[in-house]
Parts: structure tokens; C-alpha cells; sequence
């Protein structure tokens, strides 16, 4: 999955925001990406649902996607289909062992194409979130993103095995810094400390970009 030459300003294509909630009595944070993309409505909501798709940008998803529908990703996430409005939202649960999160997708028309707005909401873990920040979740969704938008506009599956590394290359970590540095930003526009959110920026910039066998060994 190569980058285009200036990874800083794919990171820029993003929108960011942090917002404080909560969620049946208990505290959560909400990460909210916003991207344009330059295809309509039909086939972007196509390439987010479509399981023959989705591992062409993505991971493999199995399951139902359809209301009410149970899914799960490869290696990763899986959960149930709350809400489903083609072509214009679905919201899916994102549970990964014992944690639950909420995860919700809208797609709305704009001049350059279609954007869409992503909307993580999870219940606050005072040490990761003073660890990390919104980074944590933020950054993950920002790959994603990307290879959204590379798929999208060249058409090519990306390639596994350059997808996997990205993050050792000098382009992949410019822009996981961009990308942790932009949720810094938008933790401190919900009110959080600047000199906090910047130092939770660099740990998930680390967290990101260290391979296993470079960290501290048991």
C-alpha cells in the first residue's frame, strides 16, 4: 500500500474532532473523522459494505452486514448491526474481547464527492486516555482511511505484505505522526491540557510505529 509523496498532507485530508459523552451513566470519548472522497454516495457506501470489497482496502469481514446482522473481522473487531440506512448511515457495535464500543458511519454529498464522517464512541480507560489520548483509536482509523482513499482512486487492491510494514517505512511514519499530532489537537480543542495531549501524541506515535520484538522483553 504505497503512500502518495506527501504523507503529511494525505494525514491534512482528515478532520478531526474529540468530544466528551457519556453513555448510560458512564464516561466515554468520541472520535470523530471526516473525509471527502471523490466518488458518489452508491459507491462509497458499496466499498464500506460490501464484503468482496472491503479486504481490497480493509480485512476480510464475515457475517451478515445487514441489520440486525452479526459480523467479525479478521484478526480484529466484531460486533452487531445496529442501524442500517443505505446509502446514507449504518452505527455496528465494535467489541473486542470484554470492551465495547460504538462505532457509526455517515455518508452525506459535498462538491468534491461524497464525505464521510466517522463517529468512535468508547467508555473512558483513565490510563490508556492519559497514556495515549485519542490517538490510540484516532490513528488506526486514519490508516484505514487512507487506504480507503488509495483504493478508491486507483481502483487496485492494496497489497498485504506493504500494508503490514507501512508503519517501519519513513512515509508511514511521517504520516502516523501527522495523523497522532492532529488528535492532540482536536483533544485539546475538548479542553484537554496541550503539553498532556502532545506527550500522549508521541507514546502513540511509539505505540504505532515499534515493532513487538523492539520492545521490552519479559
Amino acid at each position: 500500500m504505497p503512500l502518495l509523496t506527501d504523507p503529511a498532507a494525505i494525514a491534512g485530508l482528515v478532520a478531526r474532532e474529540v468530544r466528551t459523552g457519556s453513555r448510560d451513566g458512564t464516561p466515554t470519548k468520541i472520535a470523530v473523522a471526516r473525509r471527502a472522497y471523490a466518488t458518489d454516495g452508491a459507491d462509497l457506501w458499496d466499498a464500506l459494505t460490501n464484503a468482496e470489497r472491503l479486504p481490497r482496502w480493509f480485512l476480510p469481514v464475515s457475517g451478515e452486514l445487514k441489520l440486525g446482522g452479526h459480523y467479525q473481522i479478521e484478526g480484529n473487531a466484531n460486533g452487531v448491526v445496529e442501524q442500517c440506512e443505505e446509502p446514507r448511515r449504518f452505527a455496528v457495535t465494535w467489541e473486542m474481547g470484554p470492551q465495547v464500543s460504538w462505532l457509526e458511519v455517515t455518508l452525506s454529498p459535498v462538491d468534491e464527492g461524497t464525505l464521510l464522517e466517522l463517529v468512535h464512541e468508547a467508555p473512558v480507560d483513565p490510563d490508556l486516555w492519559s497514556q495515549f489520548g485519542p490517538g490510540a483509536v484516532g490513528v488506526g482509523w486514519d490508516l484505514a482511511l487512507m487506504g480507503l482513499g488509495l483504493y478508491l482512486s486507483s481502483g487496485a487492491a492494496m497489497d498485504r505484505a506493504a500494508a503490514l510494514t507501512i508503519h517501519t517505512t519513513a512515509e508511514g511514519k511521517e504520516f502516523i505522526r501527522a495523523a497522532a499530532v492532529g488528535w492532540a489537537d482536536a483533544a485539546v480543542g475538548d479542553g484537554e491540557d496541550p503539553a498532556t495531549a502532545h506527550a500522549a501524541a508521541e507514546q502513540t506515535v511509539v505505540f504505532y510505529t515499534t515493532e513487538p520484538e523492539d520492545g521490552p522483553q519479559s
